[in-house]
C-alpha cells in the first residue's frame, strides 16, 4: 500500500526534531506516513548506531508510522551518487507517497545540505519510466513521483509556506524526540554523554520556543513550519482552500 506522507532524513532523529508532531498528527487523522533514514548517524558523538537504530524504532512506535527504513548510507558522506540516488528512488517507488517531506536547503550541518541535493535529485529520476529498479525479489518497480515536496525547517529559519498545527500532539511529539535517548538531554537525568549542540538542555527550551513562535502567528500554541518546493499551488475554490478564518486580525 502507498503512503499518504514519506520524510527523507540524513540520520535517524532529524524527522522527530523537525516534523515529529506533524507526522503525529498526521496518523491521528488516519493518512500512512512513513520515513526513510539515510544514514544510522555513525559519526554522532553520542551513541552508537545499534543503539540509535533501537531508537529510531521507538521513535517510530510513538509517530504511529506505517514504514521505517534505513539506507545504510555512509555518514558524513552523503554523496549525491547514482548509487546513493537509485538507493532512494526504490524507497519513493516502494512507498509511492502523495507528498515527500525532505532536508532544509540552507542547514547548519553539512550532512543536512548533502541530503537535500541527494533527495530531491532522486525524487525527480523516480518518476522517470527509463530509470529502472527493483524490488529485493527482483519485481521491476514502475515509476513514481511525489505529487508535492515540502522542506522541513532544520537549525536556519525560512520563511514558511505552510505552519502545521500540532498543539494537540504537542506532548507526543516530544516522547517521540527524546526516544533518541543517547542524542538528547534528558529531563529526568538519565544524561550521561558529552555535550553537543543537540544536548545541551537549552536546545530542548529553543525547540520549544521556535515552535511557540511559528505557532503564534497561525494562532496556535505550537507550529511546525514547511517551505513548498515547486510553487506555485494549484486552487480551483479559493473559499475552501481559506475555508479556517484567519485568527490574528
Amino acid at each position: 500500500m502507498s503512503l499518504d506522507v514519506l520524510a527523507l532524513a540524513a540520520h535517524p532523529d532529524d524527522v522527530e526534531l523537525c516534523a515529529g508532531g506533524t507526522m503525529c498528527l498526521l496518523a491521528d487523522q488516519g493518512y500512512r506516513t512513513g520515513v526513510v533514514d539515510f544514514t544510522r548517524g555513525e559519526l554522532g558523538t553520542r551513541g552508537t548506531p545499534e543503539g540509535r537504530m533501537e531508537e529510531a524504532a521507538a521513535a517510530a512506535e510513538i509517530l504511529g508510522l506505517e514504514a521505517r527504513e534505513n539506507l545504510g548510507i555512509p555518514d558524513g558522506d552523503i554523496q549525491n551518487t547514482k548509487a546513493n540516488q537509485l538507493a532512494v528512488i526504490r524507497a519513493v517507488r516502494r512507498h509511492r507517497p502523495h507528498i515527500a517531506l525532505v532536508t532544509a536547503e540552507r542547514v547548519r550541518h553539512p550532512d543536512h545540505g548533502d541530503a537535500t541535493r541527494l533527495a530531491v535529485d532522486a525524487l525527480f529520476y523516480s518518476g522517470l519510466a527509463k530509470v529502472e529498479t527493483v524490488e529485493d525479489d527482483g519485481t521491476a518497480q514502475e515509476p513514481w513521483r511525489p505529487h508535492h515536496v515540502l522542506h522541513y525547517m532544520q537549525a536556519l529559519d525560512f520563511e514558511p509556506t505552510f505552519v502545521v498545527d500540532v498543539t494537540s500532539v504537542w506532548e507526543r511529539r516530544m516522547e517521540a524526540l527524546l526516544a533518541f535517548k543517547s542524542q538528547f538531554h534528558q529531563p529526568d537525568g538519565d544524561d550521561d554523554g558529552p555535550e553537543t549542540y543537540i544536548s545541551n538542555p537549552g536546545f530542548l527550551a529553543w525547540v520549544e520556543a521556535r515552535a511557540r513562535a511559528y505557532g503564534y502567528r497561525i494562532g496556535a500554541d505550537f507550529g511546525e513550519p514547511f517551505l513548498y518546493r515547486h510553487g506555485p499551488v494549484g486552487v480551483d475554490d479559493l473559499v475552501a482552500t481559506l475555508g479556517r478564518g484567519k485568527p490574528f486580525r
